[in-house]
């Protein structure tokens, strides 16, 4: 089978457009559409159902794309490891984490990152879906929950519990509560209880929201609450890993917070020997340790 014509049907499958396909391909539509016929014809079946919407895939063409995006899958690996076998460290690396993890502890230590490899090109997928990492949507993980897959490499990074914290200023002008029940008389910042987020912090969301909190300011990202947490709108419900990164921040309640949330690292067992993976794994760790010592340092001081 013509691998030319595979390579082109993929494309099509999965950008669902003659014209899309094209333009990813530098081909023209009629030049696709011709090589989709002609596997057709090879194949004596029809692989797309045409419609004024796009293409749908007919039964035999979801049997064909099942079987060449296994195919693409093992290429990319293979091209992976043969880009890891290389003594220096270069390439794409795409890191996938949580909007709240990456934009507020991950992203403002890359730079350190960057300085040892400046060559290494990081994909930084921030989003609550949890994305498939031997499907290769992403090449490493960090996960707030310890990942069910069985052919992940794992490591367990540390611990965050979902807390809250105020500006001083708002505290100042608002009052400092002293129990749960004062809530009532401040605005809570926090997610959505329906907004993908870690159960536990779901849990604490709903637990504060039953003590008749009367002024309530949604935000579907903890970079958004933190946003109007510093900007005095009121007392928000945050990760606990802000603290060394955000030192003006108070806890208020300390005793209130969710139950802990275990932080993962993750990677598929066919990258075990990638360079790009080991350095991003080790820097990472490195952080950990670093940002541990911080914050028991900050607790003593």
């Amino acid at each position: 089978m013509d691998w030319d014509k595979l390579r082109i049907f993929h494309s099509v499958a999965d950008a669902g457009s003659l014209t899309h396909a094209g333009d990813l391909l530098h081909l023209s539509q009629s030049a696709v559409s011709r090589q989709v016929r002609s596997l057709e014809e090879s194949l004596d079946t029809t692989l797309f159902h045409r419609h004024a919407r796009g293409l749908i895939l007919t039964e035999q063409g979801e049997l064909l794309f099942d079987a060449t995006r296994a195919m693409m899958k093992r290429l990319d690996t293979a091209t992976a490891r043969i880009r890891d076998s290389e003594d220096e460290v270069f390439g794409e690396l795409r890191v996938t984490t949580t909007i709240g993890f990456g934009t507020l502890w991950l992203a403002p230590r890359l730079a350190k990152l960057y300085e040892k490899y400046p060559d290494l090109k990081i994909d930084l997928m921030l989003e609550e879906r949890v994305l498939d990492l031997p499907m290769r949507e992403a090449d490493i993980a960090i996960r707030m929950k310890e990942p069910s897959q069985a052919d992940l490499i794992r490591k367990r990074l540390m611990s965050v519990h979902i807390g809250l914290f105020a500006s001083p200023d708002y505290l100042e002008q608002c009052g400092i509560p002293q129990k749960v029940e004062d809530l009532s008389e401040h605005r809570l910042i926090c997610q959505n209880v329906g907004s993908p987020q870690v159960s536990a912090a779901t849990y604490l969301v709903k637990e504060l929201m039953a003590n008749d909190i009367l002024s309530v300011l949604h935000v579907n990202n903890y970079f958004g609450v933190l946003q109007g947490v510093i900007n005095n709108l009121g007392i928000g419900i945050l990760p606990d890993y802000l603290t060394f990164d955000f030192p003006n921040l108070v806890r208020v309640l300390p005793e209130v917070e969710s139950v802990e949330v275990p932080v993962y690292l993750a990677y598929p067992e066919e990258l075990r020997h990638s360079q790009r993976i080991a350095v991003f794994r080790d820097f990472v760790q490195e952080e950990i340790i670093a940002y541990r010592k911080n914050v028991k340092e900050q607790k003593i001081s």
